[in-house]
């Protein structure tokens, strides 16, 4: 059923049901009815997580799914129409709310199977109220267009069409004479409005909702009076009109409600009404997720199931609410509200793409492309399985093969991702999808820091005076809302766009002067024997191997071995964007040095240093440059290197009595999983440490300052 996605069976599967038909009513793509999981009360369901992680895509597959059986409507919060009100419309009678519910009740209008189309007299009322707050000095052609809109939700669609249409016509006639006559204007308009709903419908229910607001506060029985002060609380603004604003999301679902009362409807209307919303961690999405939880929280019920997708993880703003991963809830959502309205909201977090996930995406857009047999997992290990990273490699491997021969290669070549517009390099259209592009120059220089203090260091040399300490705690902060993981030593955590931020800063110059004064500047910052591992770090990005030679052969006999393996991956997790000569100087041939030197065709050329162990220095240097070759995300793993890095670890575990075990553990470990797309974990993260260098204690943040 899951046609465009994959790894998201758990909410889409039909026998047994996932999340969606469960909670829906329906089957996906199906006009059959399904059990409901939560009959009384379900559950707001929230897709959190950064950016990438096919959020978006769940949502549109959930509209498709769903659309023409059930009413269903999907509001991207991140639209323009949300972020500020049409030029001639004041903006104290406009919220990105109140423009949601207009845009909802839109979609959730159109008919579907064996049902005609949804009214929302009540939902109408209230957008007109607070639209007629805004027409002091409006020409009656705007007031006219602003009121045929909103009228047309009280449309029914049936065989009278065309004389709703002339109602809606005479309504907006009535309004428009109210609102310019010489009366209050706002009590004209809104007397208008109820006059002509009272008179174009003769039916109960619409004599309901044409009296709903009677029960507003202090409107004291009076519909009008409730109608009245319902926009003059939405144009004070501020509390005045989060009030105003939560008894529009109550009308919006009183109406859904009313369309589903009585016998005939419930035996037309299949499911629950789904509502999707995208990009809910900005305006209007905060809004009507805490006017819908604060009401369920009160126990005014409603019927509609919502799914929302935000960035981050909305810790804040829903403290109470019930997190889940979304394998945990395929089956079951194990899920009961307490008595805080965020206890009604149930967040779940997307899992990344599996490597089987990832093989079937790389084989359906390559087609009939011949892929080399390790670019998939190679793929999966750069992306961490993230379906945007995943989706666009693919794309760019299907435009550059055969002749590209490494993943750096593809995030290079240019990729279309619009198809009417420009062609651009695949890393920066994964990075305009991936970070926040008002703060892309910033990370990218920051991408190479550990911690404040260094990206203090990277920001004084390389970013404007402006951009001080308080900054980089704010772009911090950032990081976390967006939803990018926190990990010890990396200053941005998330290694996939680490990755990409640092290509970047190695391409921002022709002549990577960016690059090298970046980290000349970390190396400058982490002069003593305490942090050697991150001067080493960054003068092996730089190229200088010898300093790093000799720290892992000094200290292979003294340090704890777990404590020296996690050693060699920290340093030898530096970028290698391109190729370094003999010297160790950048240059920008396709040459990769590093294998040559691991496979020891270079040791004959090589100068032992006087008193050293020619036997150890030289083995040493293999490994390292092995480990530097294999735990680059950008290069296909080598299984030839594969065989020399299972030797070199092998035969130090001979010297090592007492560290053998780990040694020797490693040996086999970490080339089978550089061949599988793997980290190179293993036996130095028995204490809880993971990835290939990744994750880290961090240096010593103290006062944060350079």
């Amino acid at each position: 059923m899951h046609r465009r996605l994959h790894g998201r069976g758990a909410l889409f599967d039909v026998d047994p049901a996932g999340l969606a038909p469960r909670l829906v009513g329906l089957r996906p793509h199906q006009h059959r009815a399904h059990p409901y999981e939560h009959p009384d009360e379900p559950p707001f369901v929230i897709l959190s997580g950064a950016r990438g992680l096919g959020k978006s895509a769940v949502l549109a597959e959930l509209r498709d799914a769903y659309r023409g059986h059930t009413p269903v409507a999907l509001a991207d919060c991140a639209e323009d129409q949300f972020r500020a009100p049409p030029a001639d419309r004041p903006a104290d009678s406009w919220s990105p709310l109140g423009q949601a519910l207009l845009v909802i009740a839109e979609q959730l209008a159109a008919p579907v199977t064996g049902a005609g189309r949804i009214t929302f007299p009540r939902l109408m009322s209230g957008l007109v109220a607070v639209a007629a707050g805004g027409w002091g000095d409006a020409d009656s052609e705007r007031i006219r267009r602003e009121v045929e809109r909103i009228l047309l939700l009280n449309e029914s669609g049936s065989w009278i069409s065309g004389l709703a249409g002339r109602w809606a016509g005479k309504v907006a006639a009535k309004v428009v004479a109210a609102a310019t006559g010489t009366g209050p204007l706002v009590s004209g308009a809104i007397e208008a409005t109820l006059e002509s709903v009272a008179e174009g419908f003769t039916s109960r229910r619409h004599q309901k909702a044409s009296v709903w607001y009677r029960t507003y506060p202090n409107a004291g029985g009076n519909a009008q009076r409730g109608l009245i002060l319902l926009s003059r609380h939405f144009r004070d603004g501020g509390g005045s009109r989060e009030h105003a604003e939560r008894h529009l999301v109550r009308a919006l679902l009183a109406d859904l409600a009313e369309a589903y009362a009585g016998v005939l409807p419930r035996m037309q209307r299949l499911g629950r009404p789904l509502v999707l919303l995208d990009n809910a961690q900005t305006a209007p999405g905060p809004g009507l997720v805490a006017a819908v939880l604060r009401d369920r929280g009160e126990g005014i019920a409603d019927r509609v199931a919502f799914v929302a997708a935000r960035r981050g993880e909305g810790r804040e703003e829903l403290p109470g609410a019930v997190r889940r991963g979304l394998p945990e809830v395929a089956r079951r959502c194990d899920w009961a509200p307490d008595t805080t309205p965020s206890s009604r909201a149930l967040l779940l977090s997307l899992p990344p793409l599996s490597a089987d996930d990832t093989l079937h995406i790389v084989g359906a857009v390559c087609e009939d492309t011949a892929v080399p047999p390790h670019l998939p997992p190679a793929v999966h290990r750069l992306t961490g399985g993230n379906p945007m990273g995943v989706v666009l490699l693919a794309e760019s491997a299907a435009r550059a093969l055969p002749g590209a021969c490494s993943l750096g290669e593809l995030l290079t070549a240019d990729l279309r991702p619009a198809e009417d517009g420009p062609a651009v390099p695949a890393h920066e259209a994964l990075l305009d999808r991936l970070v926040p592009a008002e703060r892309l120059a910033e990370l990218t220089v920051l991408a190479a820091a550990h911690d404040h203090g260094s990206a203090c260091a990277l920001a004084a040399a390389l970013l404007p005076d402006t951009f001080g300490p308080a900054s980089v705690r704010a772009l911090l902060t950032l990081l976390a809302d967006e939803g990018l993981p926190a990990v010890p030593g990396r200053f941005v955590g998330d290694p996939f766009v680490r990755t990409l931020l640092l290509l970047r800063l190695h391409l921002r110059d022709a002549d990577h002067a960016s690059w090298r004064t970046a980290h000349e500047t970390l190396i400058a910052h982490y002069p003593d024997e305490a942090h050697a591992r991150y001067r080493l770090h960054h003068e092996l990005a730089l190229g200088d191997t010898e300093a790093a030679v000799a720290h892992l052969r000094d200290t292979f006999f003294t340090a704890d071995p777990r404590a020296w393996l996690r050693t060699l991956r920290f340093i030898a997790s530096a970028p290698y964007f391109h190729a370094h000569d003999a010297e160790g100087r950048d240059f920008t041939g396709r040459g990769d040095r590093r294998e040559a030197v691991a496979l020891g065709r270079t040791d004959a050329e090589h100068t032992v240093p006087e008193g050293a162990d020619a036997v150890l220095h030289l083995r040493i240097r293999r490994l390292l440059h092995a480990v530097w070759l294999l735990a680059d995300p950008l290069v296909l793993p080598d299984p030839q290197v594969c065989d020399r890095l299972r030797f070199e670890l092998e035969q130090l575990s001979n010297l090592r009595p007492a560290g053998n075990a780990l040694l020797w553990r490693a040996s086999r470990d970490w080339p089978e999983a550089a061949l599988a797309g793997r980290p190179m974990d293993g036996p130095g993260d028995a204490d809880g440490t993971t990835g290939a260098g990744d994750s880290d204690d961090g240096p010593d943040d103290h006062s944060g300052e350079t």
